[in-house]
């Protein structure tokens, strides 16, 4: 590091009689490491039970249909395609967003389930998940696991606004 403000001599002479009969201080406070316990958060077990229920439609071995050219886009059988459109173009602003930086493979499942049972009880019509880059391990699979599931009604890649290609737009189907 530079010296900005160098001392003279008589700077520094005078600096040493001025601390002339003082005694340098030692430290003995012990510093502990900060501890890293988890705090659990008391769930209702109705909200465990909704996110254990959700998470059954996703397997890992079922490889659903996609298609491989352009953004990742996905429209259930019998829903217009126009949504999608509708998704890719941003007329849809998410209401809920899931961040899944971090997560594993399995609670990433387990907050994509509990994603979907929070849209049904909110009536929440439209999400955005985020899964991000990374090693493209949750950005390749999120995908699969959101078109098994029976509620979700279409997905696309997100526009800039909400994420880009590290995020999905999700419309899922509300309850009658």
């Amino acid at each position: 590091m530079k010296n900005r403000y160098p001392l003279t001599s008589e700077e520094q002479q005078l600096f040493r009689e001025a601390l002339s009969g003082t005694k340098r201080l030692h430290n003995d406070t012990i510093m502990h490491p900060p501890s890293r316990q988890k705090v659990k958060v008391a769930t209702p077990k109705r909200l465990l039970q909704e996110q254990v229920d959700a998470t059954h439609y996703f397997s890992d071995e079922f490889q659903p249909l996609l298609e491989s050219e352009g953004p990742v886009r996905y429209v259930r059988p019998g829903v217009d395609h126009f949504e999608v459109k509708k998704l890719r173009r941003g007329d849809y602003t998410p209401d809920l967003f899931l961040d899944l930086h971090g997560l594993t493979q399995h609670e990433a499942k387990q907050e994509l389930g509990a994603l979907i049972a929070a849209c049904r009880r909110e009536h929440v019509h439209c999400a955005c998940v985020m899964h991000g880059h990374g090693k493209h391990i949750l950005k390749q699979q999120t995908p699969l696991w959101l078109a098994q599931h029976p509620d979700v009604m279409a997905f696309h890649q997100a526009p800039k606004l909400f994420g880009g290609d590290a995020a999905l737009l999700v419309l899922v189907e509300l309850a009658q």
